[in-house]
C-alpha cells in the first residue's frame, strides 16, 4: 500500500475483492483526516471479520451510538481504577518482581519470551478486570493468553483477508472458523467468570472492572430503563476488547525492544549506563521518566520502528467529507497507514533504521515529534496509551536494570531478523535470548 501511494498519491482508493476501501498515506494526509477533520473519519468500517467477532458490541469494533457510551464507561471506569495513578504503576511495579523471578529462573540460559512477555502484561490488565492475577504456568491463563494471540494473528492471515474479500465464501476459510470457536471459548471463560462476581457483588465495595459494569447494569434496571448498553454480550465484548488489546500490542512492543537491545548492545549500553547515573539500584518509578531521556528516545523509537499496527484498525466515513480535493462519501471503508507516517521521510531522519536519536535534540533532551502515532490520532485513538505508556516505561527500565539481554549461544547478532511475522499487529518472529544478571 505504502509503495502504490508512491505511484497513485498520498490519497487514493483500492478494491479487495467486493470491498473498497480508501488508503491514506503520509502523515500530513493522515493528519488532516484523524485529527483536523476527526469526527467526520470517527466511525469504524464493518470488515466481515470484525463484525463477526463483534457483533456490533464492545469498544474497538463497535459503531455510533454503542461505540460512545461502552468509550466513555471504560475510560471512566480504567480512571476509577487507578490508570494513570499511583495504584496501577504500584500494580506494574508489582508485576515487574514476578517478572524478574521468572526471568531469573533461567539462570542465563536461552528462552523464548513470547508467552512470558503476554503473561506479564495481561496480569495487569486482569487485575483491573478481575481483581486478581495468575501465576505464568496457570493453565487456563495459558489458554486465554493462546486463543488472544492466535485469533490476532490469524485476523492478519491469507485465509482471512480471503473471506473478507469474498464474506458469502465464509465457510471455506478455515481461519474464519478458528478465529470463530476462540471468541466463544473465550467469552465462555468471561460469562463463568462475571457469573462468579455476581454472586458476591457489594455495591458499596467494586473490586474490579467487571464489578462497575455489573453495578452500572442493575442500575439501569432499576430505571426501568431498556438497558440498551449494558447488557451480557457488551460486557463480554468489553473485556475481550480490554484483554486483547492491553496484553497483545503492549507485550509485543517489550519483545520487540528486548530484540533490539540484543541486535544493538551500544544502545543497551547507554540505556543502562542512564539507570545506573539516574536512578541506581532504587526501584523505578514514573517520576524517573523525565530525568531519562535517552530511555525515553529508545522507547518511542522501538514503537516507531516496530509500527506494531501498521494497517491502523479501518476507519469509516460519517458524512460526505472532502479530503483535499477528494471526495470521499459516508461510509466509505479508509485505511489510515500508520506504517506510512511512522516511517514518512518528510518527517524522520532516518525512517527505515532504528534510530533514537530520531527523538533526542541537539543538547540530547528529549523531543516529542508530531509524526509519532502508533497508537493512532483522533477519536478512535487507542483508550489505554496512558497505560501502555506506563507499562513500557516500567517494565522496560526495571528489566534493563537487572539484566543485560544476550542473542542466544551460536547466534549472531547480524542474523537476528527485524521482518515481522504475519498478523493483524507486526511482531518480531520468535527468538531466544539469555537475561544474564548484572552484578
Amino acid at each position: 500500500m505504502f509503495q502504490l501511494s508512491k505511484r497513485y498519491g498520498p490519497i487514493y482508493s483500492l478494491k479487495l475483492g467486493f470491498q473498497k476501501m480508501v488508503i491514506l498515506t503520509g502523515y500530513e494526509t493522515v493528519k488532516e483526516a484523524l485529527v483536523n477533520q476527526a469526527d467526520a473519519f470517527a466511525e469504524r468500517a464493518r470488515v466481515p471479520i470484525s463484525e463477526i467477532v463483534s457483533e456490533g458490541h464492545g469498544v474497538i469494533l463497535s459503531h455510533g451510538e454503542n461505540w460512545k457510551v461502552m468509550r466513555r464507561f471504560m475510560l471512566t471506569t480504567l480512571r476509577d481504577y487507578g490508570m494513570g495513578k499511583r495504584t496501577t504503576e504500584d500494580r506494574i511495579v508489582e508485576e515487574c518482581h514476578f517478572l524478574i523471578q521468572k526471568l531469573e529462573s533461567y539462570n542465563g540460559k536461552p528462552f523464548e519470551t513470547t508467552v512470558i512477555m503476554n503473561a506479564a502484561i495481561a496480569n495487569v490488565i486482569v487485575f483491573i478486570l478481575l481483581g486478581k492475577r495468575y501465576d505464568y504456568e496457570d493453565p487456563t491463563f495459558v489458554r486465554l493468553l493462546n486463543l488472544v494471540n492466535e485469533n490476532i494473528r490469524l485476523a492478519g492471515s491469507p485465509s482471512v483477508t480471503l473471506y473478507n474479500m469474498f464474506p458469502p465464501l465464509g465457510f471455506l476459510s478455515g481461519g474464519r472458523n478458528t478465529v470463530l470457536k476462540n471468541r466463544k471459548e473465550l467469552h465462555a471463560f468471561i460469562q463463568a467468570t462475571f457469573v462468579e462476581h455476581l454472586k458476591e457483588l457489594d455495591v458499596n465495595d467494586q473490586r474490579s472492572f467487571i464489578d462497575a459494569f455489573l453495578i452500572q447494569q442493575q442500575e439501569e434496571k432499576n430505571r426501568n430503563q431498556s438497558n440498551e448498553f449494558f447488557h451480557n454480550e457488551n460486557l463480554k465484548s468489553v473485556v475481550t476488547d480490554l484483554f486483547s488489546a492491553g496484553m497483545e500490542t503492549t507485550s509485543t512492543t517489550l519483545r520487540w525492544a528486548l530484540l533490539l537491545m540484543i541486535k544493538y548492545p551500544e544502545v543497551q549500553n547507554k540505556v543502562q549506563e542512564e539507570i545506573t547515573k539516574v536512578i541506581g539500584s532504587a526501584q523505578p518509578r514514573i517520576e524517573h521518566r523525565s530525568k531519562l531521556p535517552y530511555i525515553e528516545a529508545v522507547i518511542h523509537e522501538v514503537q516507531r520502528f516496530a509500527n506494531i499496527v501498521p494497517l491502523a484498525i479501518p476507519h469509516a466515513t460519517t458524512v460526505d467529507v472532502t479530503l483535499k480535493g477528494y471526495f470521499i462519501p459516508k461510509g466509505m471503508e479508509v485505511i489510515p497507514l500508520l506504517y506510512s507516517v511512522l516511517y514518512d521521510e518528510s518527517q524522520w531522519e532516518k525512517p527505515l533504521q532504528f534510530y533514537p536519536e530520531h527523538f533526542l535534540d541537539s543538547e540530547g533532551k528529549f523531543r516529542k515529534r508530531e509524526a509519532f502515532m502508533p497508537f493512532s490520532a483522533g477519536r478512535r485513538i487507542c483508550a489505554g496509551e496512558t497505560l501502555a505508556k506506563t507499562e513500557l516505561f516500567l517494565f522496560f527500565v526495571t528489566l534493563l536494570q537487572r539484566f543485560t539481554f544476550q542473542p542466544a549461544p551460536g547466534i549472531l547478532r547480524e542474523d537476528l531478523e527485524l521482518t515481522p511475522a504475519v498478523g493483524f499487529t507486526s511482531p518480531p518472529m520468535a527468538y531466544d535470548l539469555c537475561a544474564l544478571p548484572r552484578s
